[in-house]
């Protein structure tokens, strides 16, 4: 008896549940570039209920959406690298310079720091050639 009237109460309370639920419906017909698009759109705002997505969509409700650009990736990610080399190349120039000041005499060490400065002048030319790609790159790519 107990749980016949348990069940009744239940059955109240999902009837009064679905009363105020929403039961308007409508239905959507996409071909399967739509769909594609569709679905990438979900999966991007991490989306569990579409009915809610498509809703907050309709009444405009803010829907954020983050695309990230893997070629301006790539492009960071080797431009970090190559500052990486940069650096160590900045240290080895500081240990070529001091290997030389001990090392040698003043006329030897005269001629091998003059090599080494026309090697840092091309190292130079070539990162003012890089920083002009690099902006280049910017303003054709990244800045919208």
């Amino acid at each position: 008896m107990a749980n016949q009237e348990n069940r009744n109460n239940i059955s109240e309370q999902v009837g009064k549940k679905k009363n105020k639920s929403l039961v308007y419906r409508y239905t959507v017909n996409l071909d399967e570039e739509q769909n594609d698009k569709f679905r990438a759109l979900l999966v991007e705002n991490g989306v569990t209920n579409i009915s809610r997505f498509i809703s907050n969509l309709m009444f405009s409700k803010e829907i954020k959406v983050v695309k990230i650009d893997k070629s301006a990736m790539d492009f960071y990610i080797k431009l970090s690298a190559f500052y990486n080399q940069y650096q160590a190349i900045g240290n080895n120039y500081n240990q070529i310079t001091k290997a030389i000041k001990v090392n040698y005499d003043e006329k030897r060490g005269l001629v091998l720091l003059s090599k080494l400065e026309k090697l840092t002048i091309q190292l130079i030319v070539i990162s003012k050639e890089i920083f002009k790609l690099t902006e280049e790159f910017n303003t054709k790519w990244l800045q919208k």
